[in-house]
């Protein structure tokens, strides 16, 4: 008795040592969190913000490890075009998709475990739902873990498309803004702070917002153009940044150059709506064979077929 007592509080004495080595290793890696400063940068997303401190902390201790590779340049340059470059970097989405699979993880635990109501005893029988239920918690926990780690991809992906979709919708009009300011006498800078302040809300002011802050830090006019149209990764939009250069180091009037590019991508929007009015027949082809059809075929044959059946035939 005295031996397995001796042998208990040896195990307690390990475990409890253990918690608070654990403890304190995590306290230390918290603690040795550096303050960010975001002063210049972007508010992140609602759903960021409520998880930040977390995901700042992951992103500290990670960031050194991943290094410049082709997969964190890939990253960058997504980011870039999602116009997240000032609000997170590779190091703090990465960690954005770890804390999102722990949270995804958490939530379908819990969820399975709302829904468990086995009575847990002894018996082959219980044992045997015992053994389900772990089965059906650690599959709960294996697919929240994948949904919380693609999630961010995938809401990235559909942030730059969505910004795409934006830009070529948008662009037009800010183009036949800076058109009427610059033909009323203004520069270019006067106007795109016209267009900025007389324009919708969206993806293009953003962009030209940033033009005019990088001017007001000391960049070249041309270099912020040249960066917009980097971030933007867009035909139309370096296009327009391209003649824009070239007439003002050839000295040209940039009236009838801006009213050009507007003209140009206005038809080419049309061009775009037009294909996608063509596409939309096709596109509609499967669903109208696999749902529409079937049911047709239904209601039109199921008095017939149970006619020939009351008539024994």
């Amino acid at each position: 008795m005295e031996s397995n007592t001796l042998i208990l509080t040896l195990i307690a004495t390990a475990a409890g040592l253990s918690a608070a080595l654990l403890a304190w290793l995590i306290g230390h890696s918290m603690a040795s969190v550096r303050p960010e400063d975001r002063s210049y940068k972007d508010p992140p997303p609602l759903a960021m913000r409520l998880l930040w401190w977390p995901i700042q902390w992951i992103g500290q201790h990670l960031g050194p490890r991943l290094g410049t590779g082709k997969s964190v340049r890939t990253l960058q340059l997504k980011l870039r075009q999602a116009g997240l470059d000032y609000t997170l970097d590779p190091a703090q989405f990465i960690a954005s998709r770890i804390v999102s699979a722990f949270v995804a993880t958490a939530l379908l635990w819990w969820a399975v475990s709302s829904f468990d109501g086995l009575p847990i005893g002894a018996g082959g029988v219980d044992a045997a739902r015992r053994y389900i239920a772990t089965g059906t918690y650690l599959q709960a926990m294996a697919i929240g873990a994948l949904l919380g780690w693609f999630y961010p991809a995938i809401w990235l992906k559909d942030r730059i498309a969505l910004r795409r979709r934006e830009l070529l919708r948008m662009m037009p009009f800010f183009l036949d803004i800076i058109t009427l300011c610059v033909e009323a006498g203004l520069n270019m800078h006067g106007a795109i702070a016209q267009a900025v302040a007389k324009g919708p809300q969206g993806t293009v002011r953003e962009e030209f917002q940033r033009v005019l802050r990088d001017v007001r830090a000391g960049k070249a006019r041309t270099e912020s153009l040249r960066d917009m149209a980097e971030r933007l990764n867009e035909p139309g939009v370096t296009q327009f940044v391209m003649a824009v250069i070239q007439a003002e180091r050839m000295g040209m009037n940039l009236g009838p150059v801006l009213r050009a590019q507007a003209d140009q991508q206005r038809s080419e929007r049309f061009l775009r709506a037009e294909k996608l009015a063509m596409e939309a027949p096709v596109k509609m082809l499967l669903p109208l064979i696999a749902f529409i059809f079937p049911c047709t075929f239904i209601v039109l044959l199921f008095p017939i077929a149970m006619k020939f059946i009351n008539t024994g035939l």
